[in-house]
This record gives C-alpha cells, structure tokens and sequence, in this order.
C-alpha cells in the first residue's frame, strides 16, 4: 500500500495526494498558530486539498458553526482554512485558494478606557486580569498574548514582551508598563503543555482560547452585574484602547502605532482611533466648565481611591 502511494505521488505530484491533515501537519511544522483548525481538520478529514473548492470550504462555515454570523465564520474558518492551503502552495505542494469573504454588518468598537478597566480589575480572576493588561498595554490581539511564552517572550528585568504579529509574520518588543508586569508576575508558573508543531510550551496563557473567552464573558457579566452601564467589551477592544487613550493622552500619531505595532498609519488613524463623543469639549475654548472627560477622569480618581 505505501508503495503504491508513493508510485501515485511519483506520477501525480504532491497536489494529487496531499490530504488536508497533511496540510496542517505542515502548516503546524512551520510554527503557525492552531487557533479554530481543530474542528476543521476533523471536518475534512479524508479531503484532499486539490478537491476543496472556495465554495466548498465557504459551505463548510455554516456547518461547523451554524447560526453564527459572516464575521465569525470568516475568522473561525474561511481565515484558518485559507492560510493552511496557501501556506502549502508556497511550499509548492498545492495550489492557491482564493476565497470570498461572508459579509457581516460591521460594529463600531467601544475603546476600552481607564475607568472601564479598572472596574472590570475589580472582578475578573488573576488569569483574566493578566491577559486584559497584557493587551490593553501592548496593542496586542488575543492570539499574540495567547501564543506568549514565559521564556522566549516575557522579560521581566527588562520590562519587555516579545510579540510575534500573526497577521503580518512581523515580531516586535513593547514595554510592560507596571500593572502589566505585577499581574503577569502574579501567574503561576506550573508547567503546561501545549504542542505546536513537536514544540512543548510554557505560556502564561496555556488554557484553550475558548476556556478564556468563556472566563473573560463570565468575568464581563459579573461586572455588568455588579456596576449599572457596565459595557460588555470584546478582548479586541484592548487594542481599540490603546489606540485611543495614546492619542488622548497626547502621543503623536506616528509614535502612538509605533509603540502599538502598526505599520499603518492611516488604517491607525481610520480604525483604532476614536473620536471623543463629548459636545461639551467646546467649553475649553473658554476655560469655563469642566468637560464630561475631566468629569470622567474624577469619576475614575474616586474609584483608585476606593480600591
């Protein structure tokens, strides 16, 4: 039987025989992230790559997770799908895919601010906390501080965090602010493992992305619960705050998605900075009364005195 598998590959090439599995076995190899293949790999199981048309694989978003909307299906199977074939093609194993997006009504992200984040402190558990600094002070998405690693990313005599970029394959260093660096400090070190490729990790944030998620929406809802107008935020409005208050606090722009690992300055300007919904901002032209966003930033004195 190998032996007739190896004469096809001899006649065929290896886009006749390279099964799905194969292609993330591969995509793995090469040090890629494994977020959402689980349940696509075992979707294709027996596919051949060369038979999984863009159709097909768009077909495939509403089975795996069905009554989810275009955003979710497009970053929880179209991305991770593609990525795994093109990463083969580039390896000259397959062909290119090119796929469609699912269309989504796009919401606009609410920033996460001071007063928001140290509420939200008062409630979420140690692992939570870690994470909801670690993204807010490094501009960092969910899946670079999932991936971090205590020994190769996280130095603390240094105060600096490796980030690998997964959208650009870019890699950079921030700075760990103070609450950063106690939180993550605060973590416990035990072993954990986690294989990526043949690669066993120690990563503070060793849990399943969705056993995070889960604590984060539970931590959110008790929040919300506890304080009237708590606003439930999404891991991705971190980087949404840092963005924001960088400008508010007055580092330039160019500077502001520097330190937050932007090469971009105008997708920056256009989607990470958000204006200040404050008419009353106006008054400083007088000097006369305090703003809503002085007003805010007492409201959030009073609550570190509290703390």
């Amino acid at each position: 039987m190998a032996a007739t598998r190896a004469h096809k590959h001899h006649l065929d090439g290896p886009q006749e025989v390279l099964t799905f599995p194969q292609a993330v076995a591969l995509y793995l190899k090469a040090g890629k992230s494994d977020n959402y293949l689980g349940k696509i790999e075992d979707y294709w199981k027996d596919a051949k790559v060369k038979d999984m048309t863009a159709g097909a694989i768009k077909q495939s978003a509403p089975v795996l997770y069905p009554g989810c909307s275009g955003a979710t299906w497009n970053r929880q199977v179209i991305t991770p799908t593609q990525a795994v074939i093109n990463h083969c093609a580039e390896l000259e194993k397959c062909a290119f895919v090119r796929i469609k997006r699912f269309d989504f009504d796009e919401t606009v992200k609410t920033p996460v601010d001071q007063l928001w984040l140290d509420t939200f402190l008062l409630y979420a558990r140690p692992v939570i906390k870690a994470l909801v600094l670690v993204m807010y002070a490094t501009a960092c998405r969910f899946c670079e501080a999932h991936r971090l690693n205590w020994k190769t990313d996280i130095d603390f005599a240094r105060r600096t965090i490796k980030i690998r970029d997964t959208k650009t394959g870019k890699q950079r260093t921030a700075h760990m602010p103070q609450p950063a660096l106690v939180a993550l400090a605060n973590l416990p070190r035990e072993r954990q493992p986690y294989t990526q490729g043949n690669a066993y990790l120690e990563r503070p944030f060793w849990r399943s992305e969705s056993t995070l998620r889960n604590y984060w929406d539970q931590d959110v809802a008790k929040a919300a619960e506890a304080e009237p107008g708590f606003e439930r935020l999404t891991f991705h409005c971190c980087r949404h705050g840092f963005a924001t208050t960088m400008l508010r606090k007055g580092t330039d722009p160019k500077t502001a998605a520097h330190l937050g690992g932007w090469d971009d300055i105008a997708l920056f300007m256009e989607t990470y900075a958000h204006a200040m919904q404050d008419p009353t901002l106006t008054d400083k032209l007088f000097g006369t009364e305090l703003t809503q966003a002085e007003e805010h930033n007492e409201q959030n004195q009073q609550l570190t005195k509290k703390r």
